[in-house]
């Protein structure tokens, strides 16, 4: 008999960076569109309009980088943590956790006996994994990577700042205004059908939800700028 291995990607591992582009790429579309009809608004030149859209392309890429690379380390720092003291309770006290793992198991609907041994065997071959996954919630899936998720959200941003840009450079000034939050909305709807395929939600929801939201952000953004004669 043939013995096929079916090797199954589960859509839960992509967590780590999907969240991080989709945040990048949505906000380099609203804030860079904002700024752009903000400023064509207010001040309807080709210069001023360029000047606004690369600003925000370069400025919002490397604050979003930081600011993800801050957060992320932060998250990965308390993993550390969290590995090292149950590192130290192994060492110290290994009966008392493995029957804290037991109860977990059986807290799950186990048997008493069966969770008892399912403990020990998953302490044999791997006790400190087995804390991390089934009593903190750490796994490969999960764990913080702050260099990946910079640069991923400085990818994306820059990725969906450069569109309001390229449309604002091939259509006339007093154009900007439409043309800029027109391509907007069609970018954010593509967006959340990307989104939507890569997470594995429903493409509708996903699109109605990214576009509703990332034009109410940029209509009171660009309202603000128009009003005011300046940009947000």
């Amino acid at each position: 008999m043939n013995r096929h291995i079916h090797t199954e990607t589960h859509l839960v591992s992509r967590i780590g960076w999907l969240r991080a582009a989709v945040l990048g790429a949505n906000d380099g579309l609203i804030s860079t569109a904002s700024l752009i009809v903000g400023v064509a608004s207010a001040t309807p030149t080709k210069e001023a309009i360029m000047i606004a859209g690369l600003a925000g392309l370069a400025a919002g890429a490397m604050a979003m980088a930081a600011g993800e690379y801050v957060s992320v380390s932060s998250q990965a720092d308390t993993e550390a943590a969290d590995l090292a003291r149950e590192t130290r309770e192994l060492h110290d006290n290994p009966e008392s956790e493995l029957r804290e793992l037991a109860g977990i198991y059986e807290s799950r609907g186990l048997e008493k006996s069966l969770a008892l041994e399912v403990a020990t065997q998953l302490t044999k071959h791997g006790a400190l994994d087995a804390h991390l996954r089934d009593e903190l919630g750490i796994s490969d899936h999960t764990t913080a990577r702050p260099i990946q998720a910079a640069l991923t959200s400085a990818i994306t941003f820059s990725s969906g700042a450069a569109l309001p840009v390229l449309v604002a450079v091939a259509v006339p000034p007093a154009l900007a205004t439409w043309s800029v939050a027109g391509g907007t909305a069609v970018f954010l709807m593509l967006l959340g059908v990307i989104a939507a395929k890569a997470g594995g939600a429903p493409i509708l929801r996903s699109t109605v939800r990214i576009t509703f939201w990332g034009m109410i952000a940029m209509a009171v953004t660009a309202g603000v700028g128009a009003l005011f004669g300046t940009t947000v």
